[in-house]
């Protein structure tokens, strides 16, 4: 195109720009194209920022006169301000052209190249055309120059500091200071150019740092941090700034390593990062090796830290590594590190929760054939046995042990962390001994620590673990064995670790301990005092060591108490048994170790106390109650709480032996609590959730209202996470329960400091449990290996003690024979003899009931046919007490039990109270029967009597009553589920079977699926009244646990049903009709005159009934009903 020197107009569009970089390194805010027309006047575009491929768009256009000059300059040029600048910017590069040589290009884009940059050409695109006339609205786009001393000397100082970048000349970095350092003096404090002055003289200082040409790294730091200052969060500046004080700090950390300087660099990028959008050049080198990357591995490779400001700077850099980051794994588990630290320091059990959830990531994050797997693997090993220890829950063990195993697969012969790998597979095998006895595991962990100290020769950093661990397997095993060259050996590994350990070490304290207990042991096999002496020496250097509130304080009062108690057992004085009841007083209530070792602490206080006659007896045993209860009210599900009790198998005698010590203490009251409070756990824990309110509601109607929601929370929380499956998934499930608990738990602390509710939902007084006995005594019978005796709880006044002439040895032997001839009656045809189960019910009768029934008789004056409950436990709930019978041929005969009183069972007092209670409110009867003879394939077989007695039912159950029959293929688990809440009288006919492993699983046989006491108890009938269970094994509990009373009537109960009538064993169907048909007629019997519907009859309509078909029903049918409730 020809160039013309008339007068003309071009319009000019800078299109981009690519390969741009900066002469001094620095980050620019953004780039801008500068075309001077003249000597006075210049073009600028926008200030746009630089993506992270070097190029930057801006798509301005100008309409310029050629007519002012024959040529034009064109810059390229580094802004280090987005807001308000300060100069021109650092020249990235320049050119002269005349407008003919512009025009040349035609109306197409082309690219202009300019000078190379550290070894990249930039170049920018334009497009140009002739314009004939001048677009008035492009006038305000030229600016004239505005020139100061200020930004003469800062653009001054932009070319010098880009000379030192590229040269090194220590003379071109001076003379940029010199330049900055004026316009900094020219521009105090209120000044708006201040920042900038700030910044540029610092990035001068820090890269002649950088070059060891500048030595002080604080003034430049204090710069860059002024600078900051003023530019808050929302100025354009801000991020930049972020940027500028994280790269000083970086370096001072790189040359002095102060931990703080990559802290708050962290601090930094962590704020930084969000303001930097993705594809710009700050967010590339920001989020780059040399940035955040490089911060983040430094601050993984600090000391670990369990504070919470350590823990918070961890879980920071976490935050810096979003999911795919190459270094989110190790960062998963530094954060991992200091929280597993800080449980290891006070012991609470989020923060191992949160370990493991951090573990289970970064165990995901290396998959099979990933160079760190095994160590993940690891990692998550340690955290879960850390929480089996803490909760006892043998999942962790199991999975736990798992793991170690894979981790040493990864790690064969010859490989380096071998020995690491043997050690823990070794600690996990030793623990999964003490939980389960397997020998095997024993001599194989023996094995792998005994390859492990091969592999940690003399001299090695980790030979003290080692020897440590080889100790810790032989003298356990020496406690299986009593094999005295393992005890031996054990305390000489013990001695050779903790030379290696020595003072400040932090482990040292665990080393003493156990060197400790294995001296308390040779001292009771060989009887050397200076082993108990320096047992207890050891003990007291220990906790000379920890802080009061460290967890494994605890270790040190339990071997304390074993070392005072050996003492004891060999010298007698009395001063060391007080000291081990301290000791175990201080180990049981010690609140950071975790409840599992606190129970077993209390228990073994219980036997020491019981044994040596010591006071305090009666409250080791409370604490027992009090801790297996915090346990328990840990686990969210039913059936884990279930697994958590079981585990306990000291747990099982311990009610029944505490209501013994208060007997022999004289305090029956007291007997009464204990044995109330160490039983039915289970349905005490559940029943907390559904604890009517009305008094509540009427004093603080807000905190009611707060704590039936919280109690809803907690109660859904805990059945969504029965369901699930997922070892990561379960563990979130528990740590929200636990989170909804507390807020739970806040809400009843406000509760008890309400006038008139300081008690709320404790283990009620012998006051609040004599409520059961407002109808008629509760008779308390307790199992003890101490001694073997009932509690009378009459309606008023103080409780009545009744010895009876049995032992617990007796009761089981007697247990056992009542099961034979139970089950060989079965067998007999219905004329035969039943003589084996006569004789042992008058043995019951004899030895158990009568002498109860003398004290009824002639100390409470009860009347005959009143109604009395029973309250058994342990060994006395396999037993039919309400069948004891003298079976007395003459004339003159005594009556039997039920000739005399009207009985019933209640699992406990509490849940009779509870029953009371929800009485108050009535709601007009509907009946419905369920039956189903016909269960599905592998169910059982067909019971044909079934729809006869839905019939028989049906006809006699009142005209006044909504009355449904479900039966046949309608007879399903959810048809009878809905069954159950749309009514308060119920009849179940069916096949019931109790799990004797699992109690929770037991069931009623539907069509389709079984219908579970889980099933019942996730549902809530309050106004429930009634239920007859004619199916086997409904009210028999199991063997593990006897004393929680899990079973299908209990279920019924607690779902709501005051009054139920259950099985002990095996229903004969074509029979039980017989009994069905004579309870309903005396149920309902004067209700033809217009009486109500009343479940308090229905153990009257049983005495009844049992009565009068005693003709034509054979001996072990008519015991096998038994009431419950009302």
């Amino acid at each position: 195109m020809p160039g013309s020197s008339g007068s003309r107009y071009i319009k000019l569009e800078v299109i981009s720009g690519k390969n741009i970089r900066i002469p001094s390194r620095r980050i620019p805010a953004g780039i801008y194209m500068s075309i001077n027309v003249d000597s006075r006047r210049r073009w600028k575009s926008a200030i746009s920022v630089l993506s992270s491929d070097e190029s930057v768009a801006w798509g301005d256009t100008v309409t310029l006169s050629s007519n002012a000059s024959s040529a034009l300059s064109i810059e390229i040029k580094a802004s280090y301000e987005l807001g308000r600048m300060l100069g021109g910017g650092e020249v990235i590069g320049g050119l002269q052209m005349s407008w003919d040589e512009l025009l040349d290009h035609g109306d197409h884009p082309f690219d202009l190249s300019f000078r190379a940059v550290r070894g990249v050409q930039p170049s920018i695109t334009l497009k140009v055309a002739v314009v004939h006339a001048l677009d008035n609205q492009n006038g305000g786009l030229f600016n004239s120059l505005v020139d100061c001393e200020i930004a003469r000397d800062t653009d001054a100082g932009h070319a010098r500091f880009a000379a030192y970048a590229m040269s090194k000349t220590v003379s071109h970095l001076n003379d940029a200071m010199e330049h900055f350092q004026l316009v900094l003096n020219q521009c105090p404090v209120s000044h708006p150019d201040r920042a900038t002055a700030l910044t540029n003289l610092a990035w001068a200082r820090l890269l002649g740092y950088i070059r060891n040409d500048v030595q002080d790294i604080d003034t430049t730091t204090s710069l860059f941090r002024d600078a900051l200052a003023l530019r808050p969060q929302h100025h354009l500046d801000h991020p930049l700034s972020l940027y500028n004080l994280t790269e000083a700090l970086a370096w001072r950390y790189i040359r002095k390593s102060t931990a703080a300087d990559i802290c708050e660099a962290a601090q930094l990028y962590h704020e930084l990062l969000p303001l930097c959008p993705e594809g710009t050049y700050l967010r590339s080198i920001a989020a780059g090796e040399n940035g955040v990357d490089y911060v983040i591995g430094r601050c993984n490779n600090l000391p670990t830290d369990a504070s919470d400001e350590g823990i918070h700077l961890q879980r920071v850099v976490l935050e810096l590594c979003p999911l795919g980051h190459r270094l989110r794994p190790i960062t998963l588990d530094e954060l991992a590190r200091a929280v597993q630290a800080r449980f290891d320091q006070h012991g609470s059990i989020d923060d191992v929760d949160t370990c493991i959830q951090l573990r289970r990531e970064a165990v995901s994050l290396c998959p099979e054939g990933h160079a760190d797997r095994g160590a993940c693997l690891n990692n998550l090993a340690l955290s879960l046995m850390s929480r089996f220890k803490h909760q006892g829950n043998p999942n962790d063990l199991d999975e736990a042990t798992f793991m170690y195993e894979e981790a040493l697969h990864l790690r064969p012969v010859g490989h380096e962390f071998r020995a690491y790998s043997l050690d823990n597979l070794g600690g996990a095998l030793v623990d999964r001994f003490n939980k389960r006895g397997n020998i095997e595991d024993m001599t194989r962990a023996i094995s792998l620590y005994r390859e492990a100290l091969t592999l940690h020769p003399p001299g090695h950093s980790s030979r003290d673990t080692t020897l440590h661990n080889l100790a810790r397997a032989l003298k356990t095993r020496y406690g299986k064995s009593q094999v005295s060259k393992d005890l031996n050996e054990a305390i000489d590994l013990y001695r050779e670790s903790l030379r290696i350990r020595r003072l400040g070490h932090p482990e040292r304290h665990i080393n003493l301990c156990n060197l400790s207990s294995a001296l308390c042991s040779r001292f009771t096999q060989a009887q050397k005092n200076e082993d108990v002496e320096e047992a207890i020496a050891l003990c007291q250097e220990s906790l000379a060591a920890l802080s009061s509130l460290h967890p494994d304080r605890y270790f040190s009062y339990m071997w304390l108490q074993e070392a005072y108690l050996s003492r004891y057992r060999i010298l007698h004085d009395p001063a060391d048994l007080s000291l081990a009841v301290e000791n175990s007083r201080l180990a049981s209530r010690h609140s950071t170790q975790g409840f599992p070792r606190r129970i077993l602490r209390a228990f073994d206080w219980t036997v020491a106390a019981e044994q040596h006659g010591h006071g305090s007896a009666l409250e080791a045993y409370s604490t027992f109650f009090e801790l297996l209860d915090a346990h328990l009210a840990t686990r969210s599900s039913a059936t884990s709480r279930r697994e958590a009790a079981a585990a306990f198998h000291c747990a099982r005698r311990l009610p029944a032996d505490a209501a013994s010590c208060a007997i022999r203490c004289d305090n029956l009251p007291h007997a009464v609590e204990l044995v109330e409070q160490g039983r039915g756990q289970q349905w005490s824990l559940a029943s907390r959730l559904r604890t009517p309110v009305e008094d509540l509601e009427s004093a603080n109607p807000a905190l009611a209202h707060n704590y039936l929601e919280l109690s809803k929370l907690v109660s859904n929380a805990a059945q969504s996470s029965a369901t699930i499956t997922d070892s990561a998934a379960v563990d979130r499930a528990a740590t929200e329960y636990r989170r909804l608990t507390r807020q739970w738990e806040a809400a009843v602390a406000k509760i008890r400091d309400l006038r008139g509710f300081s008690r709320f939902l404790l283990p009620p007084l012998y006051a609040d449990l004599q409520v059961a006995a407002r109808q008629g005594p509760v008779i308390i019978l307790i199992a003890s290996q101490y001694s073997c005796s009932a509690i009378i709880v009459p309606t008023s006044g103080n409780p009545h003690y009744v010895p009876l002439p049995v032992t617990l040895a007796d009761l089981k032997i007697l247990k056992d024979r009542f099961a034979r001839a139970i089950r060989d009656a079965t067998q007999m045809t219905p004329k035969q003899s039943r003589t084996d189960l006569i004789v042992l019910l008058r043995i019951l009768w004899d030895e158990i009931m009568l002498p109860i029934v003398k004290v009824l008789e002639h100390v409470l004056k009860l009347k005959h046919r009143s109604r009395i409950w029973l309250c058994p436990t342990a060994a006395f709930t396999s037993i039919p007490l309400h069948a004891a019978h003298p079976f007395q041929t003459k004339p003159d005969r005594l009556p039997c039990l039920e000739d005399l009183y009207i009985c019933s069972y209640t699992p406990t007092l509490s849940a009779l109270v509870r029953s009371r209670q929800l009485m108050k409110k009535r709601i007009p009867p509907s009946f419905v029967a369920i039956g189903q003879g016909q269960p599905g394939a592998g169910k059982g077989k067909a019971l044909l009597s079934v729809d006869s007695e839905l019939e028989l039912v049906h006809k006699l159950v009142p005209a006044t009553a909504r009355h449904t029959t479900i039966s046949g293929d309608a007879a399903t688990r959810a048809g009878a589920l809905e069954a159950l809440q749309q009514n308060n009288w119920v009849h179940l006919a069916c096949h019931g079977k109790q799990d004797p492993k699992q109690p929770y699983n037991s069931h009623f046989v539907m069509k389709d699926e079984d219908l579970t006491l889980l099933d019942i108890m996730e549902r809530d009938i309050p106004h429930a009244e009634f239920a007859f269970l004619s199916a086997c094994h409904t009210a028999v509990g199991d063997e593990e646990t006897p004393d929680e009373v899990i079973h299908l009537a209990a279920g019924l109960q607690f779902l709501g049903f005051k009054s139920v009538i259950g099985t002990l064993w095996q229903v004969d169907d074509s029979v039980a009709k017989h009994v069905v048909k004579a309870f309903y007629e005396n149920m309902f019997e004067d209700l033809k005159d217009g009486g109500a519907m009343d479940c308090t009859k229905a153990a009257w309509a049983l005495n009844r009934a049992t009565h009068a078909v005693k003709t034509t029903v054979p001996l072990e049918q008519r015991m096998v009903f038994v009431h419950i409730g009302v």
